[in-house]
């Protein structure tokens, strides 16, 4: 090994593996395994001094780095002859009733001048076991993961940090040894333009590329509400399925929160041509083909750049969610008619009442990109699949779910008489468009107050909500107008009564909503941190761990419906579970490296720990009796 090599050896003992696995083995807190043999690696009636069957060590690429510079951290994990340990989370399949313990690679703190990747693993290889039936995937031999950072251009010289915990189950072809976890302090010297800087132990990065290592296919899980199902994309068949599955998922984005608002405006904007059926089409079909590209694109995104891994990565950046806020509020703004200065002419291209082709483009992009905050039933498993794959299969998986979520509206073209009972001139349009103008300067409200919230954040403190004071006083706005202007314009008594009827709700919903989404709710969640989790695994509690983030609206309305919920909120009283909660909306280094560490991408996402640090339960759309059945679970009295 070159002297220049900065490594560091486990801090794990033989010793110590012997003591924790027969506490472990006593306490009833290992995963379930075959029984232990007798003469195991430090266990009952063995030789307490054997040395372990897993060593792990770290080596940097380079012995220094400059300012604005690459490095990579690999992790070396050497295993003895028949052992192996299970793949990383994205890797594991599961064989009959075994599930395997998931390897994983933790950051826990960093320096801020050090831009975390997420870690590549390599692919697993087949192993025959006697406790399972079938073929088991998995790492043996000598296998190396890698931590890709990226050194700030503004990076002072001098030291900086990685801590990170390896965490892996030691198996051979009989017995499981207890899962075990290894911790590890590496420093990487930043030095100047001009000090030279040189390759350390190339051997151990030869097999480290540039682009995330994607696999060939496998199981894929969904879960909506309890029903859960799995598509093996391996096959054919099966990956056409899963293409059907992501289409679903596509067309069910138009009914979540972020989207829904705007699919009156769309058809407002489709009736001003409901004459001409090949007029519609044609712009529906320009929709259609914005949102698909929109998606494309984005999937081209997450195939092509390394560090960009999850289609809601966009609103984690304050400048770019203003952006879309300020825009929409000049959307806004252009349904009203009341431009009153000279603005960029791509604003003017995404007024959704412009009968144009570009303008449906640009309108059919501005919809995709409002999607993104949210994750629709099966969307987000799909996403999270597709982008540990090859850049074909990423992009044909994005490409259906942007079909699907263009499919209501090339519908809506097609079809005339769903759009033709929409008023297209007098008073009643008029009044659509400027409470539809209201209410889109809520939604501009909202983007730009995530934004600026994004900007202020400093995790683990909770982001400010007071902007949705400033969302639901534009929402009340729109209510007050619609019940005005209808009471005055409506001849109909029935009308009158329908339509000031349900400004009177806009108006109540949005005095309710303001005070419900700037409560702390009656969950007292701890937020997260590396330590506070291990903690409250160290103290023997059921952890409860919610992923979340001001910008995504699905979120919000989980917890408020599922986890507010009175039955949820009393386990937290019990004293044995811990509800943490997982924050994104800003810069959360720490947040994003769990997210990751559990094989996801997007959220919501709700994750159940036993107190052994097991992962025994997630989901992304859950119900409260699915909770208290994975609660029950950690507990270890499952129904």
């Amino acid at each position: 090994m070159q002297p220049w090599v900065e490594t560091k050896r486990s801090r794990a003992t033989p010793l110590g593996v012997a003591v924790l696995a027969m506490l472990l083995g006593l306490a009833g807190l290992s995963r379930p395994a075959p029984a232990l043999p007798q003469d195991g690696f430090g266990l009952a009636g063995g030789n307490a001094s054997s040395p372990p069957p897993v060593h792990v060590w770290t080596a940097w690429s380079t012995d220094g780095a400059h300012p604005g510079a690459r490095a990579v951290l690999a992790v070396v994990v050497d295993m003895e002859p028949g052992y192996h340990i299970n793949p990383d989370q994205a890797q594991v399949v599961a064989v009959g009733d075994f599930t395997p313990y998931a390897t994983s690679v933790r950051v826990t703190s960093a320096s801020e001048a050090l831009g975390l990747e997420s870690v590549r693993f390599p692919e697993p290889q087949v192993v025959h076991v006697e406790y399972a039936e079938g073929d088991l995937r998995a790492f043996s031999g000598r296998n190396v993961f890698y931590l890709p950072v990226q050194v700030a251009k503004s990076a002072a010289p001098g030291p900086v940090h990685v801590s990170l915990e390896v965490e892996y189950q030691a198996c051979n072809a009989t017995v499981c040894l207890p899962p075990h976890t290894d911790s590890f302090d590496d420093t990487l010297m930043v030095v100047g333009e001009d000090a030279p800087v040189h390759a350390a132990s190339p051997a151990l990065f030869t097999g480290f590329t540039d682009t995330p290592t994607r696999g060939s296919g496998g199981p894929v899980g969904f879960d909506l509400f309890g029903w859960s199902f799995s598509v093996n994309a391996g096959s054919a068949a099966g990956f056409l399925l899963l293409l059907v599955v992501a289409l679903v998922g596509g067309m069910l984005l138009n009914f979540t929160p972020c989207v829904l608002p705007v699919i009156p405006i769309k058809i407002l904007s489709l009736s001003n041509v409901a004459g001409s059926r090949g007029r519609m089409l044609t712009l529906g079909i320009a929709m259609s083909l914005g949102v698909i590209g929109f998606w494309i694109g984005l999937g081209g995104l997450i195939a092509a750049v390394s560090s960009f891994t999850a289609t809601n990565q966009l609103f984690q950046y304050p400048a770019f969610t203003i952006g879309v806020g300020l825009i929409i509020a000049f959307m806004a703004v252009a349904m009203t008619g009341v431009f009153v200065i000279r603005l960029p002419g791509f604003i003017y291209a995404l007024n959704p009442g412009q009968e144009s082709l570009h303008g449906s483009f640009g309108f059919g992009i501005m919809t995709a990109i409002l999607s993104t905050p949210c994750t629709a039933p099966f969307m987000g498993a799909a996403a999270a699949w597709a982008a540990t794959q090859s850049a074909g299969t990423t992009l044909t998986t994005f490409a259906a779910i942007g079909a699907g979520m263009a499919l209501p509206y090339f519908a809506l073209s097609a079809s005339p008489k769903l759009v033709k009972r929409m008023p297209r001139s007098g008073p009643a349009s008029e009044l659509i468009k400027q409470v539809m103008g209201l209410l889109m300067l809520a939604a501009a409200a909202y983007f730009v107050g995530v934004g600026l919230s994004a900007i202020f954040d400093r995790p683990p403190d909770p982001p400010s909500r007071l902007y949705w004071w400033v969302v639901m006083a534009f929402v009340a706005a729109a209510g007050v107008w619609l019940a005005v202007r209808t009471i005055r314009i409506a001849s109909a008594p029935a009308k009158r009564v329908g339509f000031a009827g349900l400004g009177v709700l806009l108006l109540a919903g949005s005095s309710f909503g303001a005070v419900r989404l700037t409560d702390e709710g009656p969950i007292p969640w701890v937020h997260y941190t590396p330590e506070r989790f291990d903690r409250a695994i160290a103290n023997g509690n059921v952890v409860v761990m919610d992923f979340t983030a001001e910008w995504c609206l699905n979120c919000k309305s989980l917890e408020h419906g599922v986890l507010n919920a009175d039955r949820v909120v009393s386990l937290f009283s019990d004293g044995d579970v811990v509800p943490i909660k997982v924050d994104i909306t800003g810069n959360n280094p720490q947040g994003k490296a769990k997210l990751k560490e559990v094989g996801r991408l997007t959220i919501p996402l709700l994750v159940v720990y036993a107190p052994d640090g097991r992962e025994v339960w997630k989901s992304d759309f859950y119900t409260s009796d699915e909770v208290l059945r994975a609660v029950d679970e950690a507990r270890g009295r499952p129904e």
